[in-house]
């Protein structure tokens, strides 16, 4: 897996994706308002904090490959700069983050999603294993619960322990892990509204304008400017190659797909 993994990223050119800004901004924009991913802060044990908008991101203002190069390039930042930071202020080695998934919006149009999804799940698990503590969900409607069901049998028991639901935005449990200034916006109190356009750029990790992707996205046009003389930046996407997912994940897809056709041809039937 090690020398797959080593393969993937010199064939793929990965140790240079931190100096291959996705431009113009507006184009970048666009992507951070439908790839909905931020870091919303830190666990009190130092872990660095990602919320992840599932039921909400959209992935309908670029190509697969500018969302792919995102996402590679917010797993690069985190691991050569978040992580580095975090065991320099802690002075102990810290080497996984804390994801919390919201739900919100979830619906039957996810199974147009599925494919990227399972892309961007396939490279984490190939070439970023176990770069994450605990997943908690939250926010989760029926259509996730029914899925869950089905899937959950289906995970390995290791993942299977990293995985926590919680009940409504998970607030009062997410409180006991992490300040309040910590917590991402969608999980400041019940009935917070869309976790798309809840509060201000500051406040909302989704956005460009906050301090997160502000700082991700200076790093990478600061490293991208010593390249320049030697390679000009062009405007494009930096293509990587898409892995065969695992067979456990290829299972787990047909399962989804499956469970979401049936509540489709539920709605259909007004059942």
């Amino acid at each position: 897996m090690i020398v797959d993994c080593l393969k993937w990223r010199v064939q793929n050119e990965i140790d240079n994706i931190l100096s291959k800004p996705i431009i113009p901004t507006d184009l970048y924009r666009g992507i951070r308002d439908s790839q909905l991913i931020g870091l919303s802060g830190y666990s009190r044990e130092g872990l660095p904090v990602f919320a992840i908008g599932v039921g909400l991101s959209t992935f309908d203002k670029a190509s697969v490959h500018y969302y792919v190069q995102s996402h590679i390039q917010i797993n690069e930042y985190r691991d050569r700069v978040i992580l580095p930071s975090a065991s320099k202020k802690h002075e102990r080695p810290i080497t996984t983050c804390v994801k919390i998934l919201d739900m919100t919006g979830l619906k039957l149009s996810a199974l147009n999603q599925i494919k990227l999804l399972t892309i961007i799940s396939s490279i984490d698990d190939l070439n970023y294993p176990e770069k994450t503590n605990t997943y908690y969900i939250v926010n989760a409607p029926y259509i996730f619960s029914a899925c869950w069901k089905v899937v959950k049998p289906l995970l390995q028991e290791r993942t299977r322990r990293k995985v926590q639901v919680l009940q409504g935005c998970g607030r009062d449990e997410l409180l006991k892990i992490m300040d309040y200034a910590s917590l991402p916006h969608f999980c400041r109190r019940e009935g917070s509204g869309s976790s798309r356009h809840s509060g201000n750029g500051n406040e909302n990790c989704y956005s460009l304008d906050h301090p997160f992707h502000q700082q991700l996205y200076n790093y990478i046009k600061e490293k991208s400017r010593i390249h320049e003389a030697v390679e000009p930046i062009k405007q494009g996407s930096f293509h990587v190659d898409f892995p065969e997912p695992p067979a456990e994940k290829a299972e787990i897809v047909k399962t989804l797909e499956s469970e979401l056709h049936k509540f489709k041809i539920s709605n259909v039937n007004g059942d």
